[in-house]
């Protein structure tokens, strides 16, 4: 199985409303190396981003959702505990909104503030909905939630998407993806992917 596929089929597997089963064990990928490319969205401020605004950084990716009922917050709250942790001032923190039709700019900035989101170091993006998903589709190998129709309205399709970290280097070439959520039946499995994580962020911010 190509290095490609092996993401996509992990970044698919543990989705916003799919609770891990207990044989799924967290199974951090830290040896990646394919770039994000091209990329223009609206920062919650109202201000365009480009990859070129991350250029230097070592920033980690997050995919959530403001009307999220299910492992959205979990998510968060695993990127805010990451924003205390890591203080370098070349990291910065990307979360993409994965339900852009709602989630305006005025929309993130009330959701970052309920996770008190440093806005110099931790950015929110929308933008249009089909350039999203493709971004997170083709580009960051992550699930950004199934399709609607087929009996599923448009909540319950954006609940499958995807639950993991994305780290990115100062070049915005993707080098590790990690579970950004508690997995109950492997409790120790996500504070060794956390760690794994912040050595993979140290070892690039080295660079």
């Amino acid at each position: 199985m190509t290095r490609a596929i092996l993401v996509v089929v992990l970044g698919c597997a543990i989705g916003c409303g799919r609770t891990p089963t207990p044989t799924s064990q967290p199974n951090p990928l830290d040896d990646l190396e394919y770039p994000v490319g091209t990329f223009s969205l609206t920062e919650r401020d109202g201000r365009s981003v480009t990859e070129k605004d991350l250029h230097g950084k070592v920033w980690i990716a997050s995919f959530v959702f403001t009307r999220c009922m299910g492992n959205c917050p979990a998510v968060t709250a695993t990127v805010r505990e990451l924003q205390t942790k890591i203080d370098h001032p070349d990291v910065r923190f990307v979360t993409f909104t994965v339900d852009a039709e709602h989630d305006t700019p005025g929309e993130l900035k009330k959701y970052a503030d309920r996770y008190q989101a440093d806005p110099k170091r931790w950015l929110f993006l929308t933008g249009d909905e089909k350039t999203i998903r493709k971004l997170l589709t083709e580009r960051f190998k992550q699930s950004a939630g199934d399709e609607p129709g087929k009996g599923l309205d448009h909540l319950e399709a954006l609940n499958s998407h995807s639950t993991r970290l994305t780290v990115v280097d100062k070049t915005g070439v993707i080098r590790g993806i990690y579970e950004g959520m508690r997995n109950e039946n492997h409790p120790d499995a996500f504070e060794q992917g956390m760690k794994r994580l912040r050595d993979k962020v140290n070892e690039l911010t080295a660079r």
